[in-house]
Formats: C-alpha cells, sequence, structure tokens
C-alpha cells in the first residue's frame, strides 16, 4: 500500500508531462488525418488543412524559386540558454506554456547569430518551408530599397506611374512609392479576411486576369495620401508591379542573387505566382524557420552580412525606426499599439524594435540592439490574432525575453 502511495503522485507528474507537451486543438487541426493539405478554396480558411496547407502552399500553387546560398550562413546553438518565461495577465509562465497556450508550428530564438531555442509543434520539422502571409510584405520592402540603391528607381516621391504607365490615371498609380510603403495611399479598401472584403476580391481578380486589372478596381481616395495609415495589402501589390517594371525580372530572379543567398540561406524559398507571373508579394512566400532566422539576423545587423551591406543601411533604418516616421505612422496613432514604416511594423520602445507579420500568427521580431530575433510560425484560430490571445501573449514573451537581456 505505501508502495502504491509513492508511485501514484509520480504517476501523475509523469502523465502531466506528457499531456503539457500535446500543441493545442490537435485534432481539430488535422492531426489523426496526418495534418492533410487542403486545395486551392480550402487552405486558407480550412481549419483542419491549416497546419499542412501553410507548411507544404507551394504544392498546391505554381511558385518561383528562390535558390539555397552554396555557402549558409552558420546558425550555431548557444552554449548558454538561460530559460525563457515571461509574465502574461498576472501570471509567470515558461516558452513551454506558450507553446501549449498557442497554436505554434514553430519557435526559433536567436541572440548574437546562435540559436538559443528551437521548437516545432503539429509535427512539423526544419525541413518544412511555412507559409510568411504578409510577413512577405516586409520583403517587398526590402526590394524596394535595393532598387532604389541600384538607381532603378530615382526617388522614393516619384508616383508609381512614372515607372508602370498602365496605373496612369488610377488613384494607386498616382500615388508615390513612399506612401505604397507606408500603406498611405488614402484609397479606400476593406481587408478583414471573411471571404467577402475587398482583398478576396483582388485575390480573385489577379487569380484570373492580372495584377494591372484587380489594382484599376479600386480607385476611390477617401483622404488625402500621406496623411493616413490603413493597412491594405494592394498597395503592396502596386510595389510588386512596379518592381517587375523597373528590374524586368520577376521578385524571386531579382532577390535570389541580392538578399537569399548573400543572406545564406540553408535552402531554397518558393513564392507564389499569380495568372499575370508575378508573385503573390503581399503574401504567399515560403521558408525554412532558420532561414527566417537568418533573415532576422540580416536586419539585426542592420543589413550587412560580415563586410557586405546587402540591404542599403540608411534605408532599412528609416523602414524600422519609428522615430523616423511622421506624425501618423507613430506607434499608437497608425494603430493602437505598432507604428509602421516601409512594410515594417514599429514596437512602441526608447529602442529600435520592429516586426515582420503575418495572418494566422506568423512573425519575426528584431531588436538590432540586443542582436536579439524571435520568429514564430502559427495556424492561430483566426487570421487577425489580436481577437484572441494569441497576440497579447506573443508580445508579452517578446517582453519577457527583451528583459532577460535588457530594457525595453
Amino acid at each position: 500500500m505505501r508502495r502504491v502511495r509513492i508511485l501514484a503522485p509520480c504517476l501523475a507528474l509523469l502523465v502531466h508531462a506528457f499531456a503539457a507537451q500535446a500543441a493545442p486543438d490537435e485534432e481539430l487541426l488535422g492531426k489523426s488525418a496526418g495534418y492533410p493539405v487542403g486545395t486551392r478554396t480550402t487552405w486558407f480558411f480550412g481549419e483542419h488543412v491549416r497546419v499542412g496547407s501553410f507548411s507544404h502552399l507551394d504544392e498546391i500553387f505554381p511558385h518561383s524559386t528562390l535558390k539555397k546560398s552554396n555557402a549558409p550562413s552558420p546558425l550555431p546553438k548557444a552554449a548558454d540558454a538561460p530559460p525563457i518565461g515571461y509574465l502574461f495577465e498576472g501570471r509567470y509562465y515558461s516558452l513551454d506554456d506558450f507553446l501549449a497556450h498557442q497554436r505554434v508550428t514553430g519557435f526559433l530564438l536567436i541572440r548574437n547569430g546562435e540559436v538559443v531555442a528551437e521548437r516545432y509543434q503539429y509535427d512539423r520539422t526544419a525541413q518544412n518551408r511555412f507559409v510568411s502571409h504578409s510577413m512577405a510584405k516586409s520583403i517587398v520592402g526590402l526590394a524596394v530599397g535595393i532598387a532604389l540603391a541600384e538607381k532603378k528607381i530615382a526617388s522614393l516621391d516619384d508616383i508609381a506611374a512614372k515607372y508602370v504607365p498602365e496605373l496612369a490615371g488610377t488613384a494607386y498609380g498616382e500615388t508615390t512609392i513612399r506612401n505604397l510603403l507606408r500603406m498611405s495611399s488614402g484609397v479606400a479598401f476593406r481587408e478583414v479576411y471573411d471571404g467577402k472584403d475587398d482583398i478576396s476580391q483582388l485575390v480573385r481578380v489577379r487569380a484570373v486576369y492580372d495584377s494591372i486589372m484587380a489594382l484599376r478596381g479600386f480607385n476611390t481616395r477617401e483622404v488625402e495620401q500621406g496623411t493616413r495609415f490603413h493597412y491594405a495589402s494592394s498597395e503592396t501589390v502596386a510595389l510588386t508591379v512596379l518592381l517587375r517594371a523597373v528590374t524586368g525580372m520577376t521578385l524571386s530572379e531579382y532577390l535570389t542573387p541580392r538578399l537569399w543567398q548573400p543572406m545564406g540561406a540553408e535552402a531554397d524559398a518558393s513564392w507564389i505566382r499569380t495568372a499575370d507571373g508575378t508573385e503573390d508579394g503581399m503574401g504567399a512566400f515560403n521558408a525554412t524557420l532558420r532561414d527566417y532566422g537568418r533573415l532576422g539576423v540580416l536586419l539585426a545587423n542592420d543589413g550587412a552580412v560580415g563586410e557586405r551591406q546587402v540591404v542599403p543601411k540608411d534605408f532599412l533604418l528609416e523602414a524600422t525606426d519609428w522615430k523616423r516616421q511622421p506624425g501618423a505612422f507613430k506607434p499608437g496613432i497608425a494603430t493602437s499599439y505598432f507604428g509602421y514604416g516601409y512594410q515594417f511594423w514599429l514596437f512602441p520602445s526608447e529602442r529600435r524594435r520592429f516586426a515582420l507579420l503575418g495572418v494566422y500568427g506568423q512573425s519575426v521580431f528584431v531588436d538590432p540592439g540586443l542582436k536579439l530575433v524571435m520568429v514564430i510560425t502559427g495556424a492561430a484560430r483566426n487570421a487577425s490574432v489580436g481577437r484572441e490571445s494569441f497576440a497579447r501573449e506573443r508580445d508579452a514573451l517578446w517582453r519577457g525575453i527583451v528583459a532577460q537581456y535588457g530594457n525595453w
């Protein structure tokens, strides 16, 4: 009897330990079916195919490929990896708790170019290419900066129609590149991810016809350009079309030797193409968790890899520092929390901190001062993670990590 009394609590602890390893809502997300991949009509909204689709999108759609580097940048494991903790809603939690609370497919924390933590859930692995969703917009922003440095774009204050005559006379065509980067065209555009909004119309027209026709469908300017931040994926599509015009290449062709290979990617990336051959641009980029981490490390190092300046430093600073933005784009004004730069989200902190964000929880958080990069890929319950605890707990986790190495 005494032995039973001793074993009982031990068994209970063991059961609890195994239960804690289960990711949230595994069955709802398709575990019993092996996390199936969806179709062109189900992949985005279908919950039971979300994990599979978000890690195999280039098996569903035509895509371009960004070839990996012949000399991948090393990502060694940190010798010292202190436990990760954070305060959320009055309680202290660990990284294991965060993974148990939220639908996270992959988590990666890098400091000083070394991996502090790397975790996967829902049977995903380091070989999976995870969809970026709107994190791709920041990559488009970087392409604009590179094209500007190469003098393929004369000035960010040029209007888009100067380079894309097909947009002449349209609201987007008469918007400056700088205002497209800041999503401040003033053009009416509704983006709520309900399948009936303006982004759904944009996607449908691009899938059947082309990007120019899709952009021409939104031609009502509500406010003067440059005066208001209003999130609209259409503005990144306009930049994507512009980059194709000024470079004479697809984004993948342009960025492979200028960004993906110089930063030392260890795996190929893919970018879904639309009917006219341009990349999606506003989303649909696919890469491994570690290569998203390498991109974050590049950004944390102000666009440099060793002695090579891959992304122009002045452009990157202007793109990611809220103190360099006009009032309408500062944190607490652009949104109730984030500010907005050149396709980057800007944290409300004294130090420069910024993020690449995508729906359903995709995120790369960067702190250049502390050389911290946090990558999260997810399959959250809602496209807009602000509708649930995901965004708030993710922010609490990030603040806890920052506090471990410095001050907010």
